[in-house]
């Protein structure tokens, strides 16, 4: 997968902050992660898996082109979700990740910045989606999708809010998302320096190569995760590189309770628990395509901060 950084997005080099002819306008606030959509080959055991399993309901979907099939929304909360788009859209054995997606607080005006900046393959103007919401998508540069979504007073996600929120839920927050990162330098330009995004951590598994690091949203408290690789993934790591994490305050009160629940037959078998490099005790379930949804606490599992790697980042290998 070799993406031309200037296919996807360019900032004007000639000052790095302001366009031709003026300065840039203000970049609008990046509230939190709204969402990650993936394709899944089988709806239902997606459903049984996301619904059943890990307690979530479904607040509404809409039908695809293909007749029978539909694009289904899982609400974590009144801001977040998973969307489930059918696999039959893409070749069975592609990578999952459709696209991760930001909440704006004004989808209009990120449009105008994004344009002053230089970025490319813009839409002219910014178009109601489906569901009533403000959104548009641009590519980072690794070809991973970034959506922008402005919650309108009149969409969907504004007239469901307090609704299908369940007490099964096993978490009530969508902490983090996960997404394979190659060209480093240009990813921390893209969500540093061009949307404002804040490096809180860095980590490795080794400790002479650096695998992960976090970069928090500029107006809120989730964050991206960048999976580091050297050898370009296979299509099965790839659906564990890309993750959704849920964030849950006692993981071993979540275990007992997931533990009395039926997991898929035929799912990836989950993790054991464990302490992550960060010193956060977690667990690790897999979708029927095998994407990973990572059930993780919040802190340290001792309350001592892990201290960030200075490990260099690998050499990313091309596809």
């Amino acid at each position: 997968m070799n993406y031309p950084a200037l296919a996807i997005f360019s900032i004007l080099v000639s000052t790095g902050l302001a366009a031709a002819g003026g300065a840039a306008p203000p970049r609008p606030r990046i509230l939190g992660i709204s969402h990650a959509a993936f394709f899944v080959s089988d709806m239902a055991k997606a459903r049984e898996f996301y619904e059943g399993f890990l307690g979530y309901q479904s607040p509404y979907s809409i039908p695809r082109k293909n007749p029978g099939e539909q694009l289904v929304w899982i609400k974590i909360n009144d801001r977040q979700s998973v969307e489930l788009f059918p696999g039959s859209e893409v070749a069975a054995d592609a990578d999952r990740l459709y696209h991760i997606a930001v909440e704006v607080d004004d989808a209009d005006a990120m449009l105008a910045y994004l344009r002053a900046k230089g970025v490319r393959g813009l839409p002219p103007a910014v178009p109601l989606g489906r569901i009533g919401n403000k959104n548009f998508t641009i590519k980072d540069p690794n070809g991973n999708g970034v959506e922008f979504v402005q919650y309108m007073p009149d969409g969907w996600t504004r007239r469901e809010q307090g609704r299908f929120l369940p007490d099964t839920r096993v978490s009530q927050r969508m902490s983090h998302v996960g997404v394979m990162v190659g060209e480093l330098d240009k990813s921390l330009k893209f969500y540093g320096d061009l949307l404002g995004f804040q490096e809180t951590w860095r980590g490795s598994a080794s400790g002479t190569t650096l695998n992960w690091i976090n970069l928090r949203v500029p107006d809120g408290e989730d964050y991206v995760e960048f999976m580091l690789y050297e050898k370009y993934p296979t299509t099965d790591r790839l659906r564990t590189m890309h993750h959704v994490c849920l964030e849950v305050p006692d993981i071993e009160q979540s275990r007992a309770l997931l533990a009395q629940r039926k997991y898929p037959a035929g799912n990836k078998a989950p993790t054991e628990m464990k302490v992550g490099i960060n010193g956060k005790r977690q667990i690790n379930f897999y979708d029927v395509d095998g994407t990973r949804v990572e059930i993780m606490e919040p802190r340290t599992h001792d309350g001592k901060p892990r201290p960030p790697s200075h490990a260099l980042p690998p050499v990313a290998a091309r596809k």
